[in-house]
């Protein structure tokens, strides 16, 4: 999954170089990129795709620093939750936020749009990630 291939982007940049921006504010860190790719998936799967209330915050998943450990551990929780998600949307769980869904590209009505979305922002940010570290590491 695009987390695990995160965490070893994580893992080879090490505590001290996981929370720098590789090229200044305006260029996300890598943990950043970590804890919003846990918002997406909470966001999307959980708040529209199932129905959960959401109090995220979006511009401060950037701009959160952690550990190594600490992302790992917020990874792990948020494939925990979306195996269960994906299990209640499989079910047919009735979402209270259908409005989200007009921002899919494709069939905004598919629960398999919903997923490919979520996919599709992982994978980007997947690469995001390694850009930076590329750009951090000599």
């Amino acid at each position: 999954m695009a987390f695990d291939r995160m965490l070893v982007v994580a893992e080879r940049l090490g505590d001290d170089k996981v929370n720098l921006q590789p090229l200044g504010p305006s260029t996300n860190s890598v943990a950043g990129l970590v804890v919003h790719c846990c918002g997406v998936c909470e966001m999307w799967l959980g708040h529209i795709g199932v129905g959960r209330p959401s109090t995220r915050e979006r511009d401060a998943e950037f701009t959160t620093t952690a550990t190594v450990a600490e992302l790992r551990e917020m990874a792990d929780a948020t494939c925990r939750q979306v195996d269960a998600d994906l299990q209640a949307i499989d079910a047919g769980a009735d979402s209270v936020h259908e409005s989200g869904r007009v921002f899919l590209p494709v069939d905004a009505e598919s629960d398999a749009s919903l997923v490919l979305h979520v996919i599709e922002e992982l994978f980007q940010h997947l690469g995001h990630s390694e850009l930076a570290a590329d750009a951090l590491l000599p």
